[in-house]
């Protein structure tokens, strides 16, 4: 591959904000250059923003200004200015991150710059949607412009084949190739020296299992499963330790339920941790992940955890167990709070170490070796475009501009509703947890 080949990276947000489609897009920037292209990225621009202190480029372009609404910039998707500040950019391949705007932007730039076009589907859009959304007029209208733009891409990227699938059950009727995400903690253990550091203020006797949660506190994380779950393994005189790291909207409602179920005193809440480095001392504290969600598309927490050799619990048929097999590299259960209990209360010690230890060589996949993936991805991708492989996916800038006219109308229509909804958006600003 030319050195001087430019991957250019499309998200609709980017630091200083922070969520999970960030961080990816950071780690692919982060280590292209390893595998022999050169990243670029554009967003929307924000007032805050410094980028100077990065080793690649980014390149803003005009917004609206919706943080104190959602905690987000609106990126209008139409700016004649990047065209000139890719002037001389020899872009090899558009890898949007986000169906919306950026790959509208994409879709524009693709002609200009006469390069494929990848769009990775990184979420449940339908579900993020209805969250945040309630008019069922303003849903259909953004799954379909959502459909529209993925439609319009000369390749579609899942994280998992459950991811995939959902794109599907909008009405995507394309293919898709699986390109999960990594993570960036790498392989092995702290030292015990930063486990009890990290520990050592809190109630967590020696022989008392410690269970974890990571991620956005959500009800749709499977939380309610998790305090059901120990509350009927507690009735059987069972003693535990259970550790929430994240935040979010039903932070107080979770913990109104564990003090309903009695088991209050055996929760610890610690708010999100930022330093991977003592998020990496509670994966190697905890003896058991419990992760029984069927909303996340990725996971990215249990690889983590597998990192550190922790075993997760899974939702059988979930996302997150799609490459779990029970018993080996994993524990499954059926998305009740029964089936956790029962397992808890035959696992032994043992068996979760071993199973770790399994998770950690079966698991793990670090952003070097995700990207990696994806370089050797896009090789294939140029090539394939250069040949004419690719049917003819491009509609008229006419098109594209009554699509975008339609979006800014919806947008006009959300704006007057959307001050119920910004503590909801706001809880998507955790890297670790989208």
């Amino acid at each position: 591959m030319d050195e001087q080949a430019t991957v250019c990276l499309l998200n609709d947000s980017f630091p200083p904000l922070i969520d999970g489609v960030v961080n990816a897009v950071m780690n692919y920037a982060k280590v292209l250059p390893a595998s022999g292209f050169s990243p670029v990225v554009v967003t929307p621009d924000h007032p805050d923003a410094d980028d100077s202190g990065l080793p690649y480029p980014v390149i803003r372009y005009p917004s609206i200004d919706f943080r104190n609404k959602t905690g987000y910039m609106a990126g209008v998707p139409f700016s004649p200015e990047i065209v000139r500040k890719l002037e001389g950019r020899k872009i090899s391949v558009l890898h949007s991150h986000c169906p919306i705007a950026s790959t509208i932007l994409a879709r524009e730039l693709r002609s200009l710059v006469d390069a494929p076009l990848i769009m990775t589907y990184h979420t449940k859009f339908d579900i993020d949607l209805a969250s945040i959304v309630h008019s069922k007029t303003l849903q259909t209208g953004g799954i379909r412009a959502l459909v529209e733009n993925v439609s319009a891409c000369d390749e579609v990227w899942a994280v998992s084949h459950g991811a995939g699938e959902n794109l599907k059950s909008l009405g995507y009727t394309g293919d898709y190739v699986v390109m999960p995400n990594g993570v960036d903690i790498p392989r092995g253990r702290v030292s015990e020296e930063a486990v009890f550091a990290a520990c050592k203020d809190h109630d967590l006797p020696v022989n008392v299992p410690v269970y974890l949660f990571v991620g956005r506190i959500r009800w749709y994380k499977g939380l309610r499963i998790i305090l059901e779950g120990l509350a009927q393994y507690e009735q059987n005189g069972k003693d535990f330790r259970m550790v929430f790291i994240g935040e979010g909207s039903d932070l107080a409602e979770v913990k109104d339920c564990a003090e309903q179920l009695g088991i209050s005193k055996k929760c610890l809440y610690l708010g999100a941790i930022r330093d991977r480095e003592l998020l990496r001392a509670w994966y190697c504290r905890a003896d058991l992940f419990l992760f029984p969600s069927t909303f996340d598309t990725n996971g990215l927490v249990v690889r983590e955890a597998s990192a550190c050799g922790l075993p997760a619990v899974l939702v059988r048929g979930s996302c997150a167990a799609e490459d779990v097999t029970d018993g080996q590299n994993g524990f499954l259960i059926s998305e009740n709070a029964e089936s956790l209990a029962s397992l808890l209360a035959v696992l032994t010690r043992e068996q979760m170490r071993q199973v770790g230890k399994n998770a950690q060589t079966e698991l793990y996949l670090s952003w070097a070796d995700a990207v990696r993936n994806a370089a050797a991805r896009y090789e294939i991708v140029i090539d394939r475009y250069k040949s004419g492989m690719y049917p003819e996916k491009r509609h008229p800038m006419e098109h594209i501009l009554r699509q975008s006219g339609e979006l800014m109308e919806d947008f006009a229509k959300l704006h007057d509703s959307v001050h119920a909804i910004s503590d909801k958006l706001r809880d998507f600003k955790d890297e670790r947890f989208l």
